[in-house]
């Protein structure tokens, strides 16, 4: 496959804009070209080919990943994780199937960085329920719509039509929206000075055509994840299960002397608890990933 570390890596150092010069480097595929590419590899292999399909597709993972910018998480971050979902489409995909790769590549990019976001641990809890994390990760999608996606805190028409359409409360829309609203940044930006024509943050982004938008949107992954956490949770004990909850699954997270202090040791110990906790979920999390076909 592909080798990742071979790609352009986005930076906090480095810098969105930068990324994005070297992304734009990589030319479109025709579809023959991607046709032939794809055959290389399926039939040989061919690394080579894998990684001209990989480059080819950076803007669009960016673009995608651009999408999630709202979440209080780093972007440099988001768009890795969208890029490694972009080696796993181009890993199995079948260009005898008649499609782009683009349409195929759009559902494994949207899941890597859900999974990623999930794994984060910063908004989204155990307790939630299927419609909440709907809500979480299609709040942005459904203010658009109504043309509020620049508000700060949301109309109540506008609070009323997308609790209705998400089939959540309208108080659970205005708790989000406050929680996401903190983090956006505008595709409109502007890039570079205007010495060097600056142009906007949507200008680097590709213009999929429509037959490419939207495929697998009705691919819900969440329900599926969630479940997960709850049967990873098993592989805790009890004192495990309940400092992880109170340090990483609450909006306030407890502290480590207030921890200390309830089970009675030092604030290093509940800690290293805490760690050895969270690996031991990650790792369930992942196995039970592979037995259910989400990831390699």
């Amino acid at each position: 496959m592909a080798n990742y570390n071979a790609l352009p890596a986005p930076s906090p150092e480095q810098g969105l804009n930068r990324y994005m010069q070297e992304i734009r480097k990589f030319p479109m595929l025709e579809p023959e070209q991607e046709y032939m590419l794809a055959k290389a590899w399926v039939e040989r292999q061919d690394t080579s080919s894998a990684h001209k399909l990989v480059t080819s597709h950076l803007r669009l993972a960016a673009k995608i990943a651009m999408g999630y910018r709202g979440y209080g998480l780093p972007q440099a971050e988001v768009i890795s994780e969208a890029n490694v979902g972009l080696m796993q489409a181009v890993k199995r995909f079948d260009p005898e199937k008649g499609f782009r790769l683009a349409t195929y590549a759009m559902w494994w990019i949207r899941a890597s960085i859900q999974e990623y976001i999930l794994r984060s641990w910063s908004l989204v809890k155990l307790g939630t329920t299927s419609a909440q994390k709907k809500l979480f990760f299609n709040l942005r999608k459904a203010k658009s719509r109504i043309g509020a996606l620049e508000e700060g805190d949301l109309r109540p028409e506008h609070v009323a039509k997308i609790a209705h359409d998400l089939n959540v409360s309208e108080d659970e829309v205005v708790s989000m929206n406050r929680r996401l609203s903190g983090g956006d940044a505008s595709l409109n930006a502007t890039v570079g000075s205007e010495d060097d024509g600056a142009t906007q943050w949507q200008d680097w982004l590709e213009d999929e055509d429509a037959d490419q938008a939207g495929a697998y949107e009705a691919a819900d992954e969440l329900a599926v994840r969630s479940e997960m956490l709850t049967q990873s949770m098993e592989v805790l004990n009890e004192r495990e299960r309940d400092i992880l909850m109170q340090r990483r699954l609450q909006e306030q997270p407890v502290t480590l002397e207030e921890l200390s202090g309830q089970y009675g040791v030092s604030r290093e110990r509940i800690r290293q608890i805490e760690v050895r906790a969270f690996e031991k979920l990650q790792k369930r999390m992942r196995e039970l990933a592979i037995e259910k076909g989400i990831v390699a």
